[in-house]
């Protein structure tokens, strides 16, 4: 009965760890393309700014502090 306790248990914690090693590599993915958004958004205000749109420039800028927000903890 003890045997079958423990092996319950075990196979528990074997299954909760590897829950929690996917949600780390889900969140790790979710910042990696946080990040290339980020970098995209960049480029098209540095793009925006050199061609004189500064509606364009203003609305990146508004994209930018979302992402920024969303990468905040």
């Amino acid at each position: 009965m003890k045997r079958m306790i423990a092996g319950v248990l075990l196979l528990i914690g074997l299954g909760a760890g590897t829950l929690f090693a996917e949600d780390s590599y889900r969140r790790e993915r979710d910042i990696r393309r946080d990040e290339a958004k980020i970098a995209h958004d960049r480029w098209e205000l540095r793009r925006a700014l050199y061609n004189g749109d500064y509606a364009a420039a203003e609305h990146e800028r508004r994209e930018l502090r979302r992402e920024y927000r969303d990468l905040d903890p």
